[in-house]
């Protein structure tokens, strides 16, 4: 009698922690790749969720988004991570012209249980591809930033949570009667993130 097999998409809370936090480098590289934080050159494609994605080759950066990632798959596995922004702030005055704001929310049981969860991990690429394309295009739908800038991430983790070192207090850095773009998001079955963009306005608007 023949028989079949069937292999279940088991998605662990150690797993989702580090899909979610290497989604987040990626998605840093690519955002500012497409608002030109750093220059075209200094950048080197790979292949990644199906997508030609582009990391950075400068080795500062690449060693601040390998650190952060690694805290933030910590935080993530221990279920106290809230948001993660990644700021866009200009290099001259450090005004905020962007806000790229990730909310996650975490099954509580699967952290206090230990307890596991299925999802294929195809559906989940093609959630996260659906992001990723729509910071590819975000020329299309955010204003030219025209000005040398530079970034900044914040973490909103639990209170109860010790700061490591390497990060200091902040201020959330928000704008002022921003505008905001949904974009998708995706959802581990663990971890669901919730992806926003806030910018600030044009100083003049239309009579």
């Amino acid at each position: 009698m023949a028989s079949r097999t069937v292999a279940k998409d088991i998605i662990t809370l150690r797993g989702s922690a580090a899909i979610v936090s290497e989604f987040f480098g990626y998605a840093a590289n690519s955002i500012l790749y497409n608002r030109g934080v750093y220059a075209e050159e200094s950048f080197g494609k790979v292949k990644k969720y199906g997508l030609p994605m582009l990391l950075t080759q400068d080795e500062g950066v690449k060693s601040f988004i390998a650190n952060l990632t690694a805290q933030l798959s910590e935080w993530l596995e221990a279920g106290q991570l809230q948001r993660i922004v990644l700021v866009i702030m200009s290099k001259a005055t450090n005004e905020v012209l962007e806000r790229w704001n990730f909310s996650i929310e975490t099954d509580s049981e699967v952290v206090e249980q230990s307890v596991s969860r299925e999802k294929s991990d195809k559906e989940i690429m093609r959630e996260i591809q659906a992001i990723m394309r729509q910071i590819a295009s975000s020329i299309t739908y955010l204003p030219c930033l025209d000005e040398p800038c530079v970034f900044d991430v914040l973490a909103y983790t639990d209170k109860e949570v010790a700061v490591p070192f390497t990060w200091i207090e902040s201020d959330p850095k928000l704008i002022a009667n921003p505008q905001m773009v949904k974009l998708h998001s995706f959802d581990t079955k663990i971890h669901k993130v919730d992806t926003l963009v806030s910018y600030k306005n044009d100083e003049w608007d239309e009579q």
